[in-house]
């Protein structure tokens, strides 16, 4: 039976963060191939974890490139855009929007 996706929680991937250890434990999004995704409630849930690991501000500057999106049931990141189809096909939002926040969800 497949399952059709659906949005976990809120996330983002720091693409040019740099790993002080990388180990093969398939623990990154699958389609993410580098950096590091962090995880939240909400988006700044994730920029706090960020930030008090790294001690580094979340602007691009300071991390490099970095995306906002979400975390799906199938080991994905999306972005915003992606998100709000994910989240609407699964009927966790009632009607169609550009872009998904984690207020539309929980």
């Amino acid at each position: 039976m497949i399952k059709t996706p659906y949005i976990l929680c809120a996330a983002i991937w720091y693409k040019d963060l740099k790993l002080a250890k990388v180990f093969d434990a398939n623990v990154l999004p699958v389609n993410c191939d580098r950096g590091i995704v962090f995880c939240g409630h909400r988006h700044p849930h994730c920029m706090y974890s960020m930030i008090s690991i790294t001690g580094k501000r979340s602007t691009t500057p300071a991390v490099g490139e970095y995306v906002r999106g979400f975390l799906t049931s199938d080991n994905r990141f999306v972005n915003r855009q992606e998100a709000a189809t994910i989240a609407l096909d699964a009927g966790q939002i009632d009607s169609p929007t550009a872009v998904l926040y984690s207020e539309d969800i929980y």
